[in-house]
């Protein structure tokens, strides 16, 4: 039996999360007291169901269990995998204002609200087993997609995301491996190209005609091919490789679309520019 451990904080996407992995054929609980875990897992075992989602979060402290120790006397018997959903102060913010939806303490002021969130749920950060999504920058297709992807895939197979970023807006908290193109030719400062993003083929062939560009992709491929085998080794299940330049709307886009037509049919890939849309509108 699979199961995925669905936390983080509120506003970050759990629901949606919960529901992408629904549609992938997980059973999926919400809000279920702690106490109650290990007899409903061993329940849906019996009943020859083998893939199943939990979502833990604040709203967990009205029980008053001890949940670190639930599941960890359910990894001893399971194969428990943690997902981490994760979002900016801001925006978590502007989430519960958009909605009009109360924040689960339902406190006098929200940011005091959203602290105690992140001190509940911090000590899942520290599973080793574990995937964390930043949201901040997500839409929720975006989410429901990534989901899917991941969860979707035949058992055992390395699932791959290349990521194209913008530095300016922080390096993904996700990435396992970082590379960074801001020396390349910048086509922000070309007025015939600024306004057009990385998947248009002028800006591709602005970025990859020059001898660093050419270069670049070479021994990002190199390394990408080389490092991809040895994580399937491991087992690992996931790995993200993300590209970053200034704004995540030029150099790394063309980058990640390169090196993603480069890899080997063998890997599971979704590629996920970031910060595309930060800039002005694209043509």
């Amino acid at each position: 039996m699979k199961i995925i451990v669905v936390t983080g904080l509120s506003g970050s996407g759990k629901s949606t999360a919960l529901r992408a992995l629904e549609d992938v054929g997980f059973y999926c609980m919400d809000n279920v007291p702690i106490s109650e875990i290990v007899r409903l897992v061993e329940y849906l075992s019996s009943k020859q169901i083998t893939m199943i989602a939990v979502s833990v979060d604040i709203r967990q402290h009205l029980f008053g269990s001890d949940y670190i120790s639930v599941f960890k006397e359910l990894n001893k018997n399971y194969n428990i995998e943690v997902l981490f959903l994760d979002s900016t102060d801001d925006v978590l913010i502007r989430r519960f204002s958009e909605t009009r939806r109360k924040h689960p303490l339902a406190g006098d002021v929200l940011r005091k609200d959203i602290k105690k969130d992140r001190d509940f749920v911090k000590c899942f950060q520290d599973d080793q087993n574990q995937t964390i999504l930043d949201t901040s920058r997500m839409t929720v297709h975006q989410l429901k997609d990534i989901i899917q992807e991941r969860y979707g895939r035949k058992e055992g197979q390395l699932s791959v995301t290349l990521l194209s970023f913008g530095f300016k807006y922080g390096i993904p908290v996700e990435a396992d491996m970082v590379m960074d193109c801001r020396f390349l030719p910048n086509p922000y400062f070309v007025d015939s190209l600024s306004k057009l993003d990385g998947k248009n083929e002028k800006i591709s062939q602005f970025v990859l005609g020059s001898t660093n560009g050419s270069c670049f992709l070479k021994h990002v491929e190199a390394l990408v091919n080389f490092s991809l085998p040895l994580f399937e080794k491991e087992r690992k299940l996931y790995t993200t490789i993300a590209i970053g330049c200034t704004g995540g709307q030029h150099r790394s886009v063309v980058s990640v679309e390169e090196i993603y037509k480069r890899l080997t049919p063998r890997w599971n890939v979704l590629i996920r520019h970031r910060d595309i849309l930060n800039g002005e509108s694209y043509v």
